[in-house]
């Protein structure tokens, strides 16, 4: 792998702190998937299969980048991460014109995980270029510094981390010292891994490579179900283009799922709502429930990587286990509190500045119910 000049200030800390800022904006989607996920009112149905699927491997780059944090010696930072919702841009200056929030399944949420996930080949022909980031400039950019600074990489990997490689015995890439194996190598494995499943195989397809069983991409999952059809390529060679991805959606339709009107979540987190609902004690209580899951569920992600090693990937899956609970805690609970049509009436008084966002995910028209609001209550 050929050398390239460093970057001025992009050495290893550098590299350290952009992959911390990496696992913030893998985790940023989570939410917003989770979200449009417990919204469905059926599971195991196709909108729930592939959005799952989606989050799942967001949790295995989520994993990638702490693992590649690990490596450089430095312990990832998740317990205490935080992601006030609805935001406009993701970590790292990624994606910085998306104006996104927690909101029900729809067309128009699902615009928004198409725009998070679209390959580079398709965000140009929407005239954006490097000067406007992406995800995968900014992964990119981590590459290009790591491979410029690769004999402080390999000093930094070989001295080795206090915080755990978790995933080995579970399929998780995992960066350690070991001969005849460049690190370097591996590093940049792991950002193509990453960037390749979220975009599609360099990013000009729709389908990861061999290596990755050539599965459809994040892009392709969620297109698949914008365009109500299950990918299929084309029967004669089509360039993929903003003007032809239609064509690539041309298989087994896919009907649309039964979605509980959830309210988009306000910047307060509902706060007003709530001050004025009857219910507010019960529904509060649902809420709180949730978040102290959630909650949990960070501080033990972060204790596989910064707790005994011994039991690190046992702790990652009980972790990801309790994903489960929830959904029990959203569905069974939270989704079962109608908002009082009253209230519903105010929301342009109670929210002026973000009425036009919550009427674009929420039909006002409809009963209207509480939704997460995945709040992290860890200090």
């Amino acid at each position: 792998m050929a050398a390239t000049s460093p970057v001025p200030d992009h050495d290893v800390d550098w590299i350290a702190q952009s992959l911390q800022t990496a696992v913030e904006l893998e985790f940023s989607t989570l939410p917003m998937y989770l979200a449009a996920l417990f919204s469905l009112e059926v599971q195991n149905y196709t909108a729930y299969n592939v959005i799952r699927s989606v989050a799942m491997e967001e949790m295995v780059h989520m994993a990638i980048a702490a693992n590649m944090l690990s490596a450089l010696g430095r312990s990832p930072r998740i317990r205490t991460i935080r992601i006030g919702f609805p935001v406009t841009g993701l970590p790292g200056g990624a994606e910085p014109d998306l104006h996104v929030g927690l909101a029900r399944y729809s067309r128009e949420q699902l615009a928004n995980f198409m725009r998070i996930e679209m390959p580079q080949t398709l965000l140009r022909d929407l005239d954006r270029h490097e000067a406007y980031p992406t995800i995968a400039v900014f992964y990119e950019s981590i590459r290009a510094a790591i491979v410029a600074n690769g004999d402080a990489v390999r000093t930094a990997v070989k001295a080795g981390a206090p915080a755990n490689q978790v995933g080995d015995d579970i399929g998780f890439t995992t960066i350690t010292d070991q001969p005849g194996i460049d690190p370097v190598q591996t590093l940049c494995a792991s950002i193509d891994e990453i960037l390749e499943q979220g975009e599609g195989a360099s990013a000009e397809d729709l389908v990861t490579s061999t290596e990755y069983e050539s599965e459809e991409s994040h892009y392709a999952r969620f297109a698949s179900l914008y365009h109500g059809a299950q990918f299929e390529e084309p029967r004669h060679p089509v360039k993929l283009s903003a003007e032809t991805e239609h064509l690539f959606f041309q298989g087994r339709p896919i009907g649309d799922p039964t979605v509980v009107n959830t309210l988009a979540v306000p910047a307060d987190g509902y706060a007003k709502v709530l001050a004025l609902d009857p219910g507010s004690v019960s529904v509060t209580a649902d809420l709180e429930a949730f978040d102290a899951a959630f909650s949990s569920i960070l501080a033990a992600l972060d204790a596989a990587w910064n707790g005994p090693a011994a039991v690190a990937w046992k702790t990652l899956g009980g972790g990801v286990h309790s994903m489960v609970d929830l959904r029990v805690l959203s569905c069974f609970n939270i989704l079962r509190h109608r908002v009082p049509a009253g209230i519903v009436d105010m929301l342009p008084t109670l929210y002026p500045d973000e009425i036009d966002r919550l009427g674009q995910y929420t039909d006002l028209t409809a009963p209207v119910f509480y939704g997460p609001r995945f709040v992290n209550t860890n200090t």
